[in-house]
C-alpha cells in the first residue's frame, strides 16, 4: 500500500499553529499584560517570537538545502555536525515530545473538569489518553482531519475573544508599564519581567511540529519553510493584538488575577472553553503524532538497541512499534500525577534543539561550501539570534536545570560516540574543521613565515615499492608518529595488475592498522616507476604545502636493495631541506624486544653551549626520544668525540643531559676511536641510532649493521629540528 504523505496546509501549517495557539493563549496571556503591561507584554513576545523565527528561518533555509529525512530537527542536525550529535539532542528531544503529551493531558483534563467536575481526576486522564492514542492509531491523515475540526473550534474561539469589544465596557487607560503584582500561586508577593516572560515562552515553542512530520511531507522542501514562517507571522499577530484586546476589556487588576478573563469576558464563553480544550488536545495529538516519526529515525539511523524493530512501519506507513513505546512513556508521564518539577527540563531539552538548528544554519553559512545553496537565503545575524537567544533564555529561566539538560546532552553524546556509528550519508563535519584547519593556517602565516622548530613533530613522507618495506618497519614508524605525527605513504605503480591489486590492499589494511591508534595516515599511489624521480618531484611540489611531511623514511632491504637509489635520495632530500630517517632492519634481530636505545652522536661543536645547538644531532635525538617514549625504554647516549679542543666533563654530561631533557635514567658516555669498532662493543641494546655524517654512504649503514648484528636508524637534519630548543 502506498504510503499517505501530507502537503504544507495539512501537514506543516496546521500542526504548527494548534500548537502554537495553545493553552497559554487562552489562560496565560490576560496575566502576562495584566503583570507587564501593553508595552511590557509586547516586549515579551517580539523578544519571544524573534527567537523562534529566527529559528524558524533557520530551519527553513536548511530545508530548502538539503533533503530532510524523517525525524525533523534530529535529520538537519545529523546530516550537519554527524549522527553523535544528532543523536544526542533528538534522544532528549523525542522524550520531552513524549512526556509532552502527559502535560498537555492534564491541561485538556483541568478544562474538562470544569464541566465535569465530580469524575476522577486519573480517570478523565486515561480517558483522554485513550481518545489521544486512538486517533493517532487510526491513522496519521484522522488525527490531521481531527485537528481540521480543533482548527475550526479555535478560529470560532478567537472571533468569540475579538467579539468582547463589543460586549463589555471597554478600558482605554492603557497601563503602558506593568507593576509585576505577581500571582494567585505566590499570593501576589510580585514576579519581574523575567519571570513573565519565563511563563509565556512556552506558548510560542511549537515551530518543530510541521518539522517532525518530514518522513510524512509530499514535499518538505517547500512545505516546512512556507508552513512554519506563514504559521509564525499569522499566530504572532494573533498574540499581538490579543494585548490590546486584554488591555481593553478588563483592568490590570482584573488580568493579572482572572486567568479566565478571555472565556468570562467573552463573546460566548463556551466555544471559547471549546477552544482551549481543543488547542490542548491539538498539542497533545500534534506531539503523539510527531514524537514517533523522531523515535523512527533514530531507529533508522541504529542509534537505540533494538532500532531495526523500532524502524518497523506498518502497511499504511506508519512507525506502529514506535507509537507503542511511546504510549507507554505517555503513561509513565500520566503516572507522575505532577509534572511540575520536570516540565521546566522538557522545555530546556526543546531550546538545546532549536539552539542546535541555528548552530547548523550558522556553521553551513559560515563554511560558504559550494554545497550549501539554499532557495530561502538568510543572513547571518538570524542564526546568530536564534542560538544565542535560545541558550540565554534556558538560562534565563532557570540555570540549574538547563546545567542538568546540558549534561544529559553530554552524556548522550558520549554514549553514541563510544557506540561508534557511521552514517552512509555523510555529514559537513569534515568541512567544518577544514575551515577551522584554513583559519589556523592564515593566522600561523601571519604570525611568521618560517616554521618554528618549537612546533616540530615527525610527519613522514615513505616512498614504498614493496609491502615489505612496511611491513618490517610498521612497529618503528608507530614509535616514531604516536601519538600527534603522521605518515603519508607514496607507492609507485607496479606494471603488473595483479601485484598492484595486492599492493593497494596491503595499503589499506596498513592504513586501517595505524588509524587503529588514531594516527593520520594515507597513501596515495604514483603512476610512475622511477623512484628517485618520484620523490624528488613530490618533495618539490610538497613544498608549497602547509600541512607538509618534514622527514624522508626508507626502509632497506640489504639483500634486494639498489643502494644508489638511497644515496642519490639523501642528497636531493638535503637539497628540498627534508630531514630523512634511513631504517636498517638486521635479519633475525629486527627491534628485538623495544627496550633499550643506543644513541650515537658525532661531531659535536665546541660552542654547542652558547649556540645552542648540537649540530647534525638534532633528529637522531630527538627520534630517540620519541622511540622511548612509546617503548617506555631507556637511552644510552654514546658522544664519539675525537676533538681534542672538545672536552665534556662531568659538568658539561650534566648540562646536555639537562638542555636535551632526556630520561632520567639516561647515561651518557664519552668514547673516542672509530665508530663500528665503538658500535661492535655495544651489543646489549635492541636499535642503534645514528645521525647521518657527511659524506656517508648506504653501503657504510649497511656495514654498521650487519657488524654490530642490530637493527639501526640513520638520520640527517633538516633547518627545522633543534633538540635543545
Amino acid at each position: 500500500m502506498t504510503k499517505k504523505t501530507f502537503g504544507t496546509f495539512a501537514g506543516v501549517f496546521t500542526p504548527t499553529t494548534l500548537t502554537i495557539l495553545g493553552v497559554i493563549m487562552y489562560i496565560r496571556q490576560p496575566w502576562v499584560v495584566g503583570n507587564a503591561g501593553v508595552l511590557g507584554a509586547l516586549a515579551i513576545i517580539l523578544l519571544s517570537v524573534a527567537i523562534t523565527l529566527a529559528t524558524a528561518l533557520s530551519l527553513s533555509s536548511i530545508t530548502t538545502n538539503i533533503r530532510i529525512g524523517s525525524g525533523g530537527a534530529f535529520s538537519l542536525i545529523s546530516q550537519s555536525l554527524g549522527l553523535e550529535i544528532g543523536g544526542a539532542i533528538g534522544i532528549p528531544f523525542y522524550f520531552a515530545q513524549a512526556i509532552a503529551v502527559a502535560m498537555y493531558i492534564f491541561g485538556f483534563r483541568e478544562g474538562l473538569q470544569i464541566l465535569v467536575p465530580l469524575i476522577n481526576p486519573i480517570i478523565l486522564d486515561l480517558a483522554i489518553f485513550a481518545l489521544v492514542m486512538g486517533i493517532a492509531f487510526v491513522s496519521t491523515s484522522f488525527a490531521f482531519k481531527i485537528q481540521y475540526v480543533i482548527l475550526g473550534v479555535i478560529i470560532l474561539s478567537l472571533i468569540s475573544i475579538y467579539g468582547s469589544l463589543f460586549v463589555n465596557d471597554l478600558n482605554y487607560n492603557f497601563e503602558w508599564f506593568g507593576k509585576y503584582p505577581g500571582s494567585i500561586e505566590n499570593n501576589f508577593k510580585g514576579s519581574s519581567f523575567w519571570i513573565v516572560f519565563a511563563v509565556f515562552f512556552p506558548a510560542v515553542t511549537g515551530v518543530m511540529a510541521g518539522a517532525n512530520m518530514s518522513g510524512d511531507l509530499t514535499n518538505p522542501r517547500k512545505s516546512i519553510p512556507v508552513g512554519t514562517i506563514s504559521s509564525v507571522i499569522l499566530t504572532t499577530i494573533i498574540y499581538v493584538s490579543l494585548v490590546f484586546v486584554a488591555a481593553l476589556i478588563a483592568t490590570p487588576d482584573e488580568l493579572s488575577k482572572n486567568y479566565s478573563v478571555f472565556i468570562d469576558k467573552s463573546l460566548y464563553g463556551p466555544i471559547v472553553l471549546a477552544g482551549l480544550l481543543g488547542a490542548t488536545l491539538s498539542s497533545a495529538l500534534g506531539s503523539f503524532v510527531g514524537a514517533p516519526r523522531i523515535l523512527l529515525a533514530l531507529g533508522e539511523k541504529n542509534i537505540l538497541p533494538k532500532s531495526k524493530k523500532l524502524a518497523k512501519t506498518s502497511k499504511k506507513g506508519e512507525p506502529i512499534n514506535a507509537m507503542i513505546i511511546t504510549a507507554f512513556i505517555v503513561l509513565f508521564g500520566i503516572s507522575l500525577r505532577n509534572l511540575n518539577t520536570i516540565a521546566p527540563l522538557l522545555t530546556m531539552f526543546f531550546m538545546i534543539t532549536y539552539a542546535m538548528v541555528n548552530v547548523v544554519a550558522l556553521v553551513e553559512q559560515t563554511l560558504g561550501l559550494p554545497s550549501y545553496r539554499p532557495t530561502l537565503k538568510i543572513p547571518l545575524i538570524v542564526p546568530a539570534i536564534g542560538a544565542f537567544g535560545s541558550i540565554a533564555i534556558m538560562f534565563v529561566m532557570n540555570v540549574i536545570v538547563a546545567l542538568f539538560s546540558l549534561i544529559f546532552i553530554v552524556l548522550f553524546y558520549l554514549y553514541l560516540v563510544k557506540m561508534n556509528i557511521k552514517s552512509a550519508a555523510g555529514d559537513s563535519r569534515s568541512g567544518l574543521f577544514t575551515a577551522l584547519a584554513e583559519w589556523a593556517t592564515k593566522k600561523t602565516n601571519s604570525l611568521r613565515q618560517e616554521r618554528e622548530v618549537r612546533s616540530w613533530r615527525p610527519d613522514l613522507l615513505f616512498p614504498v615499492m614493496m609491502p615489505k618495506e612496511l611491513r618490517s618497519s610498521f612497529r618503528l614508524i608507530h614509535s616514531i608518529i604516536y601519538p600527534k605525527g603522521s605518515v603519508k605513504i607514496l607507492s609507485l605503480k607496479h606494471t603488473n595488475k595483479i601485484e598492484q591489486k595486492n599492493m593497494e590492499t596491503f595499503l589499506n589494511n596498513a592504513v586501517a592498522k595505524f588509524k587503529e591508534s588514531d594516527l593520520s595516515v594515507s597513501y596515495t599511489v604514483i603512476d610512475n616507476t622511477d623512484f628517485n624521480t618520484t620523490v624528488n618531484v613530490s618533495m618539490q611540489s610538497l613544498n608549497a604545502a602547509f600541512f607538509k611531511p618534514n622527514i624522508i623514511f626508507a626502509s632497506i632491504d640489504t639483500t634486494t636493495s639498489n643502494f644508489n637509489y638511497y644515496n642519490k635520495l639523501i642528497t636531493d632530500t638535503k637539497a628540498n631541506n627534508f630531514g630523512m630517517i634511513i631504517y636498517i632492519p638486521y635479519s633475525t634481530a629486527s627491534l628485538a624486544i623495544e627496550k633499550s636505545i643506543n644513541l650515537w652522536m658525532t661531531d659535536i661543536p665546541e660552542n654547542w653551549k652558547e649556540t645552542f645547538s648540537v649540530k647534525d644531532n638534532n633528529l637522531s635525538t630527538l627520534i630517540s626520544l620519541l622511540i622511548c617514549r612509546n617503548w617506555k625504554g631507556s637511552i644510552d647516549v654514546h658522544i664519539l668525540n675525537n676533538n681534542p679542543k672538545l672536552v665534556f666533563t662531568d659538568h658539561d654530561i650534566e648540562d646536555l643531559h639537562t638542555m636535551v631533557r632526556f630520561p632520567k635514567t639516561t647515561h651518557i658516555y664519552i668514547k673516542q676511536g672509530n665508530l663500528i669498532e665503538n658500535v661492535v662493543k655495544e651489543r646489549n641494546t635492541d636499535i642503534n641510532v645514528f645521525n647521518i655524517a657527511a659524506g656517508m654512504t648506504i653501503e657504510e649503514m649497511v656495514a654498521i649493521v650487519n657488524e654490530s648484528r642490530i637493527s639501526a636508524v640513520f638520520c640527517a637534519d633538516s633547518d627545522f629540528e633543534n633538540v635543545l630548543v
